[in-house]
């Protein structure tokens, strides 16, 4: 997972980039896809995989990214 947008909306969610693809996840209520761009489903279902494993950690990242930019 490369990046963590945080100026999109208020529902936290992650994006994983790579190479030319691009898909995004929701981290709550539940690990759902939100889209899944050019990934295909095979590969979808295995990022979901680890997305769902680390869930806590992203979710920790995040809300430390969002504090960090409310603080600004």
């Amino acid at each position: 997972i490369h990046s963590i947008y945080s100026n999109e909306e208020e529902r936290m969610h992650i994006h994983v980039v790579k190479e030319d693809k691009e898909a995004k996840f929701w981290l709550e209520p539940i690990v759902e896809v939100a889209y899944k761009g050019d990934f295909s489903q095979h590969e979808i279902y295995q990022i979901q995989k680890q997305v769902e494993e680390d869930a806590n950690f992203l979710k920790e990242q995040y809300q430390l990214h969002i504090g960090g930019r409310i603080d600004d």
